[in-house]
């Protein structure tokens, strides 16, 4: 497989810039927890919205097939780091039900 090496850098300078840290809303200071669980939630419907658009369009000949794998992956993505956020968090809860009081 020959890879060029403009072709990677121009890839690897998207999936930086895609992966960047948003600025929040409010100056730059840390969001709540319930604020930011709050739009980590919109965001993943949206993507899922999205993603879902683009299948359809795929599906009617409206979309090429590049775009509906593009999706697919990214709507996986979006799953499994749901699922793992989900896991993550009922670890912590159980973690306090242990805790002695």
């Amino acid at each position: 497989m020959d890879v060029k090496p403009s072709f990677a850098a121009l890839t690897y300078a998207q999936a930086r810039t895609a992966t960047a840290p948003k600025p929040s809303g409010n100056g730059g200071a840390p969001e709540s927890g319930a604020a930011g669980f709050g739009k980590l939630a919109e965001n993943f419907v949206e993507t899922l919205a999205r993603h879902e658009e683009t299948a359809r369009a795929a599906m009617s000949g409206g979309a090429d097939p590049h775009a509906l794998v593009e999706a697919l992956a990214s709507s996986q993505l979006a799953v499994e780091t749901v699922a793992t956020v989900r896991d993550r968090v009922v670890e912590a809860y159980q973690e306090i039900l242990r805790m002695p009081i």
